[in-house]
């Protein structure tokens, strides 16, 4: 997991729960129990977070390790948060074969497309088991600013590369596709949840290094000038990551 970046992904999950807060606030009743499906919940840190706050959430991962750390963090909660959470084995892409359409109020899919050579059929898939009214909040890699860490560490082939290709090797490793804003915005009209609201996530600290403190000294004021960023054009139009927010008409 260390090659996932403390700092990195520290101001991930604050940022992304910070904006995900706020768009629950703006579309749903205060003290109501909501349905979430977290789609590749990773760690957890969201779903967890979000069943602590007395939601009733499902994860689905294909990736039995990560199902399995999942598990065991879930085993350390109170026996009122383990009720409430429940783990499915399972595709993105196959949501109908696991639910019901309008099943979930909201559908997290965070750090999950950049692995889908075609999106599309999931983001239909995800929108199929969304409520009216409910909440599709994507976090995807920004094509748009894809030759920007590469460029600013003076890896000028990968940079160049950039301009023409959405896909990219991420720093564990692994082939990954980023998205364009635009695309998703005509896709998510096509599919009955047209974008809301969006924000950049991680505009200052995308070449963080690998160990770099995961909370710093500075870390209120880093993470206050991120958050700005991420709100503020023409900053989140280049931040590494974007998290979308549709809502299913």
């Amino acid at each position: 997991m260390s090659g996932l970046g403390g700092l990195r992904n520290t101001v991930r999950q604050a940022l992304v729960a910070r904006q995900l807060d706020e768009q629950i606030a703006a579309h749903f009743p205060v003290g109501r129990r909501l349905r979430i499906l977290d789609v590749g919940l990773g760690q957890g840190t969201q779903a967890l977070r979000l069943a602590r706050a007395g939601h009733e959430v499902t994860g689905l991962e294909s990736d039995p390790a990560m199902l399995d750390a999942v598990r065991e963090a879930l085993s350390r909660e109170p026996a009122g948060i383990r009720e409430r959470m429940r783990l499915i084995e399972g595709d993105g892409r196959d949501t109908g074969a696991h639910f019901l359409p309008g099943a979930f109020d909201i559908v997290l899919c965070h750090g999950v497309l950049m692995y889908v050579p075609e999106p599309d059929p999931m983001l239909a898939a995800l929108a199929r088991v969304l409520a009216p009214g409910g909440l599709l909040s994507l976090l995807v890699r920004n094509a748009d600013a894809l030759a920007l860490r590469p460029g600013l560490s003076g890896d000028w082939d990968t940079a160049l590369a950039a301009f023409d290709s959405p896909t990219y090797t991420n720093r564990i490793g692994l082939a990954a596709r980023a998205d364009r804003r635009e695309t998703l915005t005509t896709t998510l009209t096509a599919i009955g949840t047209p974008l809301h609201t969006w924000y950049g996530v991680r505009v200052f600290t995308d070449l963080a290094a690998d160990d770099a403190s995961a909370v710093p000294d500075d870390w209120d004021r880093l993470l206050t000038a991120e958050d700005r960023a991420g709100r503020t054009d023409p900053y989140r139009a280049v931040a590494a990551l974007l998290h979308l927010c549709g809502v299913r008409g």
